[in-house]
Order: structure tokens, then sequence, then C-alpha cells
């Protein structure tokens, strides 16, 4: 079967090619969403606005003030670069045993494959 993109990281595959390759959309819909939430902006060349830039918020004191902004960071960005992804919750998790951890999961539903999925993001602070 061919592929749609090339997996990410990049892992040398000779069955797919030159690289192994993402074969269904829902692991093409959740890495491209990925992308969009780690990519800053202005690291995306030709286009400066892509990009959630979660890792820009790591150091901001946490609250409901930050994830209000993050959730509209998300929400704004998904709506110009993903507008067939409907959001349905974006949750953030208290992490409990490390304090420097910024732990949230995104609910979606893309209606054109009648698809619900998550995508959780765990990033360091150090």
């Amino acid at each position: 079967m061919a592929g749609l993109t090339p997996k990410l990281p990049l892992v040398i595959d000779e069955s797919d090619g030159a690289y192994l390759l993402i074969k269904d959309f829902r692991e093409l819909v959740k890495q491209n969403f990925k992308n969009l939430i780690l990519t800053a902006p202005g690291e995306r060349i030709m286009d400066i606005n892509f990009g959630v830039g979660i890792r820009n918020y790591l150091f901001e004191n946490a609250g409901a003030d930050l994830e209000r902004e993050i959730s509209d960071k998300i929400l704004e960005q998904v709506d110009t670069y993903m507008p067939f992804v409907d959001i349905v919750g974006i949750t953030f998790q208290d992490s409990e045993n490390y304090s420097n951890l910024l732990n949230m999961e995104i609910t979606y539903f893309v209606g054109a494959l009648n698809l619900s999925d998550s995508l959780s993001i765990s990033i360091p602070t150090n």
C-alpha cells in the first residue's frame, strides 16, 4: 500500500522506500495536529503564524488564565490550519509527581472521516 507521508521522526525503512510511511488517516491527522501544537510561531518557513508554540508557555504561572490562553491559541490555530478538525475538549492534568511538567489532552473529531481521537501532550520544563 502506498503511504500518505513520512512518519516523524524519520525512520529508514526499505519496505516503504526511503522512510517509514503513515498509511492511515487517523495517524496522519494526529501527526499533523501534534506538529501544529509543538511548532512555535515563526519557526515554520514561509508561514510565521503557524503553530501554537506550547513550549513558550512552560515557565508561565500555572492557573485558569494560562489554561484559557493555551486553549484559545489551540482553537485559533486549528480553525486556521486544520478546519476539518472539531475540538471536543481540552483538559489539563496536574502533575502529581512532577511539578515541572505540562500535561494536556485534546479530544477531537474529524467529521469527514467519522473519526474521534485524542492527543496527549506531556512536556517537561527542564
